[in-house]
């Protein structure tokens, strides 16, 4: 017996991959930093919890409609229009078991065999691996640290064709944090007037944890908003990773088509999670702003401090909680450098290339972690890296 052939196409996540190394040097007695995980360690805020408490002793644990209970797509609706300056309705909105599955059946929804899909690289992994799994070629544009972890307006405009099905943005993003100019977004928008049979899928979970300025998201441009399905969700803004709540909006057609999906794929997300999820929208934000402001913080002590680790220089970051360090004075690949700072520096982190080809030259290291262990990895860096870097920079 063998698995399908599409299977073969399918990529991974590689930050579970080194959580379970890690993981495993743990269990032998070493002590292991893990700056390798997207996800906040902080709690889920307590009105939050307290509501999904009430919601199971009222009841809410039985099935819900696919594409999401009624109120909590009302409270999606009236959130994305007041954040994004909007004009959606209920009905164009699906509530999901996180982000992924917005990004697994747009492309599900969309893409015949052999359609073009233009992605960000370095950017989400599940974005590649999910085009070449439903057949699509994977167009990749190129993120690049010239830019300011933006991408060059003219080379998209290159990369669109007649067979353009859908275009993946993703701002602020993973794991550059970088964030779109608007100039930017105005030329994408521009040049996609030639293209209409081409959607886009903006990728915005990391739409609160920015750290100037308000988020723009490419929908509420002229236009734009019948080319475009918003992706959002909880476990980033409200720190409820293991919620496994997320959300799309968009045109109503589409957002059909993923309920039905929906309905093949999990029948429908948790309902006492969903009422939850309407309290996270709607209650009190002050937990947000402290876990921000705390990355901020976090953020300010891992630039200053790679930057003085020779071999090593980092941007700082405009939002998410990663920097996206520049390796190549060390001499060394991303993925050995990545492989070596966790066996020999006790550090967990990813290469570059867990994020696509022009990855490579770059580490991604998360900081939702204390600053305390932030500053316990660093020392150990700096430390390890000159037995392991090329002879300039020892």
């Amino acid at each position: 017996m063998k698995l399908a052939q599409s299977y073969s196409r399918l990529g991974t996540e590689t930050a579970f991959e080194v959580l379970v190394r890690a993981r495993a040097l743990e269990a032998q007695g070493r002590k292991i930093v893990h700056l390798e995980i997207g996800e906040p360690d902080f709690d889920t805020p307590v009105n939050i919890r307290d509501a999904a408490k009430k919601a199971l002793d009222e009841g809410w644990t039985h099935y819900g409609p696919s594409a999401g209970l009624p109120q909590t797509r009302k409270a999606v609706a009236e959130y994305i229009n007041k954040t994004r300056g909007m004009n959606y309705a209920p009905e164009e909105t699906v509530i999901v078991p996180g982000g992924k599955p917005i990004i697994f059946f747009t492309i599900l929804a969309l893409l015949d065999a052999g359609d073009e899909v233009i992605y960000p690289n370095p950017g989400f992994p599940i974005y590649e691996s999910m085009i070449n799994y439903a057949g699509g070629k994977a167009v990749p544009l190129p993120i690049r640290e010239e830019n300011g972890f933006d991408f060059d307006p003219a080379e998209f405009e290159r990369l669109l064709t007649p067979k353009t099905k859908l275009v993946i943005l993703n701002s602020p993003a993973n794991p550059t944090g970088g964030v779109m100019a608007d100039a930017t977004m105005e030329r994408v928008a521009a040049a996609l007037k030639k293209f209409p049979g081409a959607m886009v899928l903006t990728d915005e979970i990391y739409s609160r944890v920015l750290y100037g300025g308000a988020h723009r998201s490419i929908a509420s441009l002229p236009g734009m908003k019948e080319r475009c399905i918003i992706l959002d969700g909880f476990s980033k803004t409200w720190a409820m990773t293991g919620w496994r709540l997320g959300y799309g909006v968009g045109p109503k057609w589409l957002i059909d088509a993923i309920a039905k999906l929906a309905t093949n794929d999990h029948s429908c997300v948790a309902s006492f999670a969903q009422i939850a999820a309407i309290e996270a929208l709607t209650g009190p934000q002050d937990a947000v702003v402290k876990m921000v402001a705390e990355f901020r913080r976090r953020r300010d002590v891992i630039v200053k401090g790679l930057n003085a680790i020779p071999g090593i220089t980092c941007l700082t970051p405009m939002a998410s909680f990663y920097v996206f360090p520049n390796i190549k004075a060390t001499g060394l690949k991303s993925k050995v450098l990545a492989d070596a700072l966790l066996a020999e520096a006790g550090v967990a982190c990813l290469p570059g290339t867990s994020f696509g080809s022009f990855g490579e030259g770059y580490l991604r290291f998360s900081y939702a972690n204390s600053v305390e262990n932030i500053e316990t990895a660093l020392a150990s860096i700096r430390a390890t890296l000159p037995k392991l870097a090329a002879p300039a920079v020892r």
